[in-house]
């Protein structure tokens, strides 16, 4: 009798499976899914199982056993799923299935403890924490529990301002609390939906609930285009209301981790249901549990960023995309896959319905929605009392500026803290200055890795490069002409901060970057301070432009459009749009009308001209006619060839051998490049890449396909890092 053959998928950048041998003395039906352990060259490594063959090409003394077959597969739906998404995005499976899977299940040394949980019992609901007049850690780590009514873990146990162990085991030795693993803490939780009462939806919002609800048995993408404020999370919130009374569940995925505990805590209002929770903040337990809770039904609500697209569901209801312009959603490195169009194409098989919501829909949506693959739906008024904000170009030429602030915005800031509202400084540029210059020669300090400036960081006195992180002291003086004097050129959002403090020592000001928020739970504490108002001044840069709801903010100031209004990419006006009309959606979202101050040295520029005076939707039109005219995406499909080495030359070398290969494909492909990508030198890797543009995605994919097996024949492919991105957001 041959021996069975199992093909399997193992993480390396090889496009191929590889065949094994059934362990000896396994005797069951192996299911496609399963995770494997295997011997592969001197490394274990754990693939997946693709399928059971009868035979092989390789000779069967060659072949290796599986070491051993584990549990915890990946269900058929998303291996089926990921098969269709490693092929389309032009990616070696084994490293697709990979990617998707947690951490945890990724390692060759099974460690799957639990984190606990610990919820109070029967007996400790009932106790009154007031009574604990001589134990008062203990009254509030009871009142603390008796608001959770799901329990508490590690983490949320840390954030009290006291050490909770001893009183935790004070309340556990009196059987008030239990500890529980997770999973067990989550399966004894009722699944009742509606937990506090639903505000009334207007009109608008009504009929896209309604829309939405008639399909919620079968496949159909709806694009939700509605003005910032306009209440798109509480027809998320409705919607998702109408699965779970179907005792379905409903994907989230939202862009930003910054965006989820804000979410989360408007679910956790509103539904007394199971939520898990998956982001790149989260340890390896927490998410493989999410995962696994996603996958047996323990939890209703999967609320994540774009790697939550791939958890498994085991009865699924709905998927909603917040903020489906966002570029976030395209993983830019390994797997480079867009999650708004994955979820696609995931919806389509699950035949569940797909709402992609935002304020500025991404050019390809709406394109969709006008060819009819999507149903537009639209939201045209804020919610409540609260109005759009008014926009205002400032003219900035010849006009005194301290610090990247215009004197008549310094004004507005003043009126703005005096009525007792809240103001919002936009700057996309972290750090104190974007460049150190000497006063006598002109040098510019460079980052020796990178074709880049270094950054100056006053607080940690560092230099500080923001493509490739390498940080360095800054120079006593000149290394060209020793001159000792060196000034700090441009503004970074550590340099307004400092001046705003000078003007308004009074004023509380809060500056929320990634050098403010890299500590665990700062970030939190920030927005919380900016919610309640407690903040007067909010200085931020793209972490504060999405999603956030502001009530107390009145006034925003968008200090430096101008750098976004000039890009070789293409798809650079179209970012810049978006991100102005975020920011500038952050202003009156409550009773108290908003003002928005857009700083500029281009006041006719037509983009802004345009965003002034017609609105995005005016833009977007506009831009979809220039698209179609010069033939770009989304009436086009691109794929980007990038090659690396520290050799400069090797890249090109490379591509140019690859560009041979693909010349057969025209006409049906144009080809541009090689070319140096705009940042040529990066963490001290030359870099260059190979634009391939076809009429359809079926005519590149065509290509593609007898493409990818040729490229690591090539006689320089072992000499350089090379990748192919389908599809790529961003030409950097």
């Amino acid at each position: 009798m041959s021996a069975k053959i199992l093909k399997i998928a193992v993480p390396v950048p090889l496009y191929k499976c590889f065949d094994y041998l059934v362990p000896d003395g396994h005797n069951k039906t192996i299911i496609a899914g399963t995770r494997a352990l295997v011997q592969f060259g001197k490394r274990q490594l754990i693939g997946i199982v693709i399928s059971e063959e009868s035979s092989s090409e390789v000779p069967a003394n060659k072949l290796r056993a599986v070491k051993q077959l584990l549990d915890e597969p990946l269900p058929s739906e998303l291996l089926n799923f990921l098969q269709w998404a490693a092929s389309y995005y032009q990616y070696p499976l084994g490293e697709a299935l990979n990617h998707a899977l947690p951490a945890l299940l990724r390692q060759v040394e099974q460690k799957q403890a639990l984190a606990s949980v610990w919820q109070l019992t029967e007996t400790g609901t009932q106790q009154n924490a007031d009574d604990l007049t001589r134990a008062p850690r203990q009254a509030e780590l009871l009142r603390q529990l008796q608001q959770h009514k799901k329990g508490m873990d590690k983490a949320q146990l840390d954030k009290l301002d006291f050490n909770w162990r001893d009183s935790l085991r004070a309340l556990e030795k009196k059987d008030w609390v239990k500890r529980l693993s997770q999973r067990e803490a989550s399966a004894l939780i009722q699944a009742t939906p509606l937990l506090s009462e639903k505000p009334l939806l207007n009109d608008e919002q009504k009929h896209c609930v309604d829309k939405v609800s008639a399909s919620l048995d079968q496949f159909q993408a709806f694009l939700l285009e509605g003005i910032t404020g306009s209440g798109k999370t509480e027809v998320y919130l409705h919607l998702v209301e109408q699965v779970l009374l179907k005792q379905e569940q409903s994907l989230i995925l939202v862009p930003e981790i910054n965006l989820t505990p804000q979410l989360i805590s408007r679910f956790e209002e509103r539904f007394s249901v199971p939520i898990a929770v998956l982001h790149s903040g989260l340890n390896h337990s927490q998410r493989l549990l999410a995962w696994q809770q996603a996958r047996d039904n323990q939890v209703q609500i999967i609320i994540g960023t774009r790697s939550a697209l791939f958890t498994p569901l085991a009865k699924p209801g709905l998927i909603i995309i917040d903020e489906e312009h966002d570029g976030s959603y395209k993983q830019q490195d390994n797997f480079r896959y867009h999650a708004r169009d994955l979820a696609l194409v995931r919806a389509k098989r699950l035949n569940i319905p797909l709402l992609m919501g935002s304020a500025t829909p991404s050019l390809e949506s709406l394109l969709n929605s006008q060819q009819g693959r999507y149903e537009l739906l639209k939201l045209t008024q804020r919610a409540g009392k609260a109005n759009p904000p008014k926009l205002q170009l400032i003219d900035v030429r010849r006009k005194p500026m301290q610090e990247g602030l215009s004197d008549y915005l310094v004004d507005l800031i003043k009126q703005t803290l005096a009525q007792k509202s809240q103001v919002l400084l936009f700057l996309n540029r972290r750090g104190y200055a974007p460049a150190l210059l000497c006063h006598d020669c002109g040098w510019v300090m460079p980052c020796l890795r990178c074709d880049a400036k270094l950054t100056y960081h006053h607080h940690k006195q560092l230099m500080r490069c923001h493509h490739c992180g390498h940080e360095t002291r800054p120079p006593k003086q000149c290394p060209e002409c020793s001159c000792e004097e060196l000034i700090n050129i441009g503004i970074g959002t550590e340099r307004l901060e400092k001046y705003l403090n000078s003007i308004f020592p009074d004023a509380n000001i809060s500056r929320i970057d990634s050098d403010t928020t890299s500590r665990k739970g700062s970030l939190d504490k920030k927005l919380a301070e900016a919610h309640s108002g407690e903040a007067d001044i909010l200085i931020g840069t793209q972490m504060l432009a999405k999603g956030h709801d502001f009530p107390h903010v009145t006034l925003v100031g968008i200090l430096d459009v101008d750098s976004s209004l000039f890009s070789s990419d293409f798809r650079a006006p179209e970012f810049m749009a978006q991100q102005l009309i975020q920011v500038a959606g952050r202003a009156g979202r409550a009773e108290k009308p908003g003002q928005v101050i857009i700083q500029t040295h281009h006041p006719e520029h037509p983009l802004l001209q345009t965003l002034l005076h017609k609105g995005y939707n005016a833009f977007a039109q506009s831009a979809l006619t220039e698209r179609e005219e010069a033939a770009f995406p989304p009436y086009s499909a691109l794929a980007l060839l990038r090659a690396e080495a520290t050799q400069a030359y090797l890249p090109t070398k490379f591509l140019e051998q690859a560009f041979e290969r693909l010349s057969p494909c025209q006409p049906n492909i144009e080809l541009f490049g090689p070319f140096p990508s705009p940042m040529e030198r990066r963490a001290g890797r030359y870099r260059h890449q190979l634009l391939i543009q076809a009429s359809s995605r079926a005519a590149l994919q065509q290509c593609m396909n007898k493409i990818i097996p040729e490229l690591n024949t090539l006689p320089d492919a072992n000499k350089v890092r090379w990748s192919i991105d389908i599809d790529p957001q961003s030409m950097f």
